[in-house]
């Protein structure tokens, strides 16, 4: 059983390598870039993520510590997000979009262990393949690696049993999704609001265009969720029964 969830890490890591090199080919960014956000904000966004990171930490730690069984699990679900968010699709605004992969680990392990991953996920995309940056690590972190999970695991619990667990998981992955992009639209709208309309009309601009691709993409990420965790649990039935997804309904 370990094996094949080694052999389903090695395929996620092979599609890595291909985008890193489609990456460089074509550099595109959706995460805010490096140096494109005002000191001001990029200190901010730093400060409003750093509880987050701290907590997290200590709740990964704990996990690793109490259910040493689900290691690999934790290490496919951070591939899983890294490889996802970083296929970018153009958009129309000359920049990219790209599916995020952070419902599965909210809905496997809970927001503050997926906050962890996320950040690791942000920071190795902006040294490996130029997408984000550092200074703006904690205004992405908290799009996409806060927000998002947060969302996903406060759907995926208002659901679950109340639905089957297969549209609960897309829902949860599919606004996990869509609410990173609500955001990134927030937080540069509120760097550089529109000159008539303020900030409004700023986030309307950036929406609309974010929300053209977004859309589809989310949709699409919350299929393909509902397809890993559904082969996970014919794959790794110990490890989602320590952490209490095993036996649910489909």
């Amino acid at each position: 059983m370990k094996q094949k969830i080694k052999n389903v890490i090695a395929l996620v890591l092979a599609m890595l390598l291909l985008n890193i090199g489609l990456a460089y080919a074509k550099p595109a960014q959706m995460h805010i870039m490096e140096g494109f956000l005002p000191v001001g904000w990029a200190i901010f966004w730093f400060v409003v993520s750093l509880p987050f990171w701290v907590i997290g930490f200590i709740r990964i730690r704990r996990t690793v510590a109490e259910k040493p069984e689900t290691r690999l699990l934790l290490g496919m679900t951070g591939a899983f997000a890294f490889v996802l968010s970083a296929l970018k699709i153009p958009s129309v605004t000359g920049s990219s979009s790209h599916p995020t992969g952070t419902g599965l680990g909210a809905i496997l392990f809970g927001p503050f262990e997926m906050v962890i991953l996320g950040t690791i996920v942000l920071l190795f995309q902006a040294i490996l393949l130029a997408h984000g940056g550092l200074t703006t690590l904690g205004a992405n972190s908290f799009s996409m690696a806060i927000a998002g999970p947060f969302v996903a695991y406060g759907v995926w619990k208002l659901l679950k049993g109340r639905t089957s667990d297969n549209i609960a998981i897309f829902a949860a992955a599919a606004l996990a999704d869509l609410i990173t992009y609500v955001v990134t639209s927030a937080q540069l709208s509120l760097a550089y609001p529109d000159p008539v309309s303020g900030f409004m009309g700023s986030f309307i601009k950036f929406g609309t265009i974010f929300a053209i691709t977004q859309i589809p993409l989310a949709i699409s990420e919350g299929i393909l969720t509902v397809l890993v965790v559904n082969a996970l649990k014919g794959l790794a039935v110990p490890e989602l029964k320590s952490i209490g997804l095993a036996g649910a309904k489909s």
